[in-house]
């Protein structure tokens, strides 16, 4: 047996392919789809990423090429299950802008842990669009980790994640600094307007021989190195008048009145029937800001010493140790010089061991 061929023409064999595409495409039918773009750039950003605390959210995402986001057009933010108070969020809330220009809200609604916006403006492609949801609201979860958030518009989708992280704690140590110093100065040192008659050292002022209406200043240098935030106080106080063996005494200026106020020098008074004014001494201090104690704001003003403190020397705040200004008009913040002056009347009692003594005490404000 013999087969028989059969010619078939190529007219004859499209027609064929055709019929068999157009029975398959009836079978399943033809159809094609839409690919929805990603969202670029998104980002959110916290203003506190610690846990179980209000957090604003600065939702930041760009239109991708060939889409836009409508006027009017609606487009959702969804945040994951440990975010509370998302559904209390309001229009008064919410801040947008499109393309760094403000946008207004058509609508907004917060139900569970979406909100669903739409604006009064197109946001076209590449253009970008910020969400700024105050901070107060939204609450972060209460436990760390990463945590996704999507937006969703009409046409494009987008995640981004952020960080919910423990605060860290930094701490430091500073050590206490206190330093105080007492310098004996030279004859000739300026001192509040007068000048030193004599030398001092730093545990004597040894006023010497005295001589009716001739007047006696000696002076000594404070230096005050600190870190106290508050600053510091150095007061001067006596044990005692200046007294001989003999129990005459030699008071305190003015005339027995143990002034403190400052005020200018005066004589004794030399009244034969009061030993109080057969002759006085004082001090003074270049430091013109004593926080709150009583100033020496004018040259060659005095107060008397006393068994009371007297503020000599004050600072609000850390101090160098050495810098002053020239009187007493200014705050030495780290230095300062006190000065003693000393003047007797004939009538003050002989003796050759008139003494008292003085004690400085500085004290910080950590």
């Amino acid at each position: 047996m013999f087969a028989k061929a059969t010619h078939v023409g190529f007219a004859q064999r499209v027609v064929a392919t055709l019929v068999a595409s157009a029975m398959v495409l009836w079978s399943i039918g033809l159809y094609t789809t839409a690919q929805a773009a990603n969202l670029t750039l998104i980002s959110d950003t916290l203003s506190d990423s610690d846990l179980s605390v209000t957090s604003g959210h600065t939702i930041a995402f760009t239109i991708p090429t060939a889409s836009t986001l409508g006027a009017a057009s609606t487009f959702t933010i969804t945040f994951p299950a440990g975010f509370t108070g998302v559904n209390t969020v309001t229009g008064g809330d919410i801040t947008v802008t499109v393309n760094g220009g403000a946008a207004a809200q058509d609508s907004l609604t917060a139900v569970g842990e979406v909100l669903t916006l739409s604006l009064d403006t197109t946001a076209n492609a590449t253009e970008e669009v910020v969400v700024a949801i105050a901070d107060g609201k939204i609450t972060n979860p209460g436990t760390t980790g990463s945590y996704e958030i999507a937006v969703v518009t009409p046409t494009d989708t987008g995640k981004t994640r952020v960080a919910i992280i423990d605060n860290v704690l930094v701490t430091a140590v500073v050590e206490t600094t206190f330093n105080f110093t007492i310098t004996g100065l030279a004859t000739s040192t300026a001192i509040n307007g007068t000048s030193t008659t004599g030398s001092t050292t730093p545990t004597e002022i040894p006023f010497g021989v005295l001589t009716a209406g001739q007047i006696k200043t000696l002076a000594q240098r404070l230096n005050v190195t600190t870190n106290a935030k508050n600053g510091f106080v150095v007061t001067v106080e006596q044990d005692g008048n200046l007294q001989s063996s003999t129990g005459a005494d030699i008071d305190g200026f003015a005339d027995g009145a143990y002034d403190d106020t400052p005020a200018a020098w005066a004589n004794p008074s030399n009244s034969l029937l009061d030993e109080n004014t057969y002759g006085h001494w004082g001090l003074t201090t270049e430091d013109g800001n004593l926080q709150g104690a009583t100033d020496f704001t004018a040259a060659n003003t005095w107060v008397s010493a006393s068994t009371t403190p007297r503020v000599v020397m004050a600072h609000n705040g850390p101090s160098d140790g050495t810098t002053f200004t020239v009187d007493s008009t200014g705050d030495d913040v780290g230095q300062t010089d006190i000065g003693y002056q000393i003047e007797i009347t004939p009538l003050q009692e002989a003796a050759d061991d008139y003494n008292t003594t003085l004690t400085y005490i500085a004290t910080p404000t950590f």
